[in-house]
């Protein structure tokens, strides 16, 4: 991509008054020359390919960012689907494995490893189900490592044993890190969909399909759209939603061109082979006030987020961030559009505070944004077959609306409807939502799979 001298320029002056930041930059990096029959050799080879090929990530990042005055906030590696590099060794446990690429990370100065994960959407195999069972040990004895699990596609259907599985590794997980606020749910996502290239965690993960390096850059940009779009208000002159759209677009087309911006000049810097990938444009936020994805919502005129009339606005704000986009850069990738984590959003956290904001609205919504119910906290007693019931309806949206979605759920021990679990830094913190009392045991013990909707026949 060539940028001309005025729009760099541009983009520049547009980070720097919009506190605009590179939420993260991702190494993803294949894992498939690293398998053998044996659990110590593979680990010692999964150890060198990490190290080796992100060798020099956290330096470049950083001459980056000294370079550009852009901050790279964080510094991340998605690795190949750990149920496939760990199948060959024929072990009763990946553990080594997590342990292995929580090792490396420490090395190499990075903030998350993320790829302890497993393709389950239609059965499982024996390396499926070691995967899913070592995932409450794995994620509560390291630090770094990520996990995500893909229950469902549109093309084949909702494994609904795989859902029952995860309800209960939830309920285990955040157990052994009771602790903790129950954090090692913080670092597990369940999908529907799951894109091969988002560089976002708890998500990301390297697909088989993709290249042996790839650098793939995730953009955050509520600050700068929330600016956007109060300077639109208050022009004084007279305004209608497609004015809104149209300012949405502008905004997201100068985010992703200073993402692809950045992420080519890591990608030069690194040289050996390391290819550019894609640039995700997901309106990200953070705990800070002012970067947030509910004050986008309520500056269009919502009193509070989870009102009547905010699918529809959160409909209209995802919509003008692809359209920005796809326009800016034909490398638009991963999920690209808006986040709504409760714990990381501060807008949010008050309007579940003060009722407007609800597990169900919050449902509603996932169906129209980027991704799903993310890190939602409940209280400690939910059952496992309650949150297997919880992520079953937020993959069915993704399944029947052929889009990812996915479910970042927390069950915090000994903490109820009114309590607050706090978490710090990007995590935030999150308080306790209500779920229904009323079960949904039997509907989840009958298992097996729903088969894949009617668009699905597509060929």
């Amino acid at each position: 991509m060539i940028y001309e001298s005025e729009e760099l320029r541009e983009t520049l002056r547009m980070i720097e008054s919009e506190h605009l930041d590179i939420r993260t930059v991702t190494m993803g990096i294949s894992l498939r020359d690293c398998p053998t029959d044996e659990m110590h050799s593979t680990c010692e080879r999964v150890y060198e390919k990490i190290t080796r090929s992100a060798a020099r990530l956290v330096s470049v990042a950083a001459e980056v960012q000294g370079a550009y005055g852009v901050p790279i906030t964080n510094k991340r590696i998605s690795v190949t689907p750990i149920a496939l590099v760990g199948e060959p060794t024929r072990a009763n446990s990946y553990v080594p494995l997590a342990s292995t690429m929580d090792r490396a990370g420490a090395e190499l100065g990075i903030d998350y490893v993320a790829g302890f994960s497993a393709h389950v959407e239609k059965g499982m195999t024996p390396g499926d189900a070691v995967l899913l069972d070592s995932i409450p040990e794995a994620l509560s004895t390291t630090r770094r490592v990520c996990s995500s699990i893909n229950v469902a596609t549109t093309r084949a259907g909702i494994n609904m044993d795989a859902i029952a599985h995860m309800g209960r590794i939830i309920k285990a997980l955040a157990e052994r890190t009771a602790n903790e606020g129950a954090i090692g749910c913080a670092k597990l996502v369940v999908f529907a969909n799951i894109p091969d290239d988002n560089p976002f965690v708890a998500g990301a993960l390297h697909g088989i399909g993709e290249g042996d390096r790839v650098i793939n850059v995730g953009v955050s940009g509520p600050g700068v759209v929330l600016s956007a779009i109060k300077r639109l208000r208050e022009s004084g002159r007279k305004i209608d939603l497609g004015d809104v759209a149209e300012t949405i677009k502008r905004m997201a087309f100068k985010v992703t061109r200073a993402g692809e911006l950045i992420g080519r000049e890591v990608v030069r810097r690194l040289g050996d082979g390391v290819k550019f990938g894609i640039v995700d444009l997901s309106l990200a936020p953070t705990p800070a006030i002012g970067d947030s994805v509910a004050e986008i919502l309520e500056a269009l005129g919502l009193e509070k987020t989870g009102c009547p009339g905010t699918t529809a606005a959160l409909a209209l704000i995802t919509d003008a961030v692809k359209k920005g986009g796809v326009m800016a850069s034909s490398a638009v990738g991963g999920l690209s559009g808006a986040f709504i984590p409760v714990s990381e959003d501060a807008g949010m956290i008050h309007a579940v505070e003060v009722g407007a904001l609800s597990l169900e609205k919050l449902e509603a919504m996932s169906a129209v944004c980027s991704v799903g119910l993310d890190m939602i906290a409940v209280p400690g007693w939910t059952s496992a077959e309650t949150l297997s019931a919880i992520i079953a309806d937020e993959i069915a949206i993704g399944v029947v609306n052929n889009k990812t979605t996915a479910v970042r759920i927390i069950p915090v021990p000994g903490k109820d409807v009114g309590d607050k679990v706090v978490y710090g830094g990007l995590l935030g913190e999150a308080p306790i939502m209500p779920v229904s009392r009323f079960k949904s045991d039997g509907f989840i013990r009958l298992g097996g799979r729903i088969p894949a909707p009617i668009i699905s026949l597509r060929n």
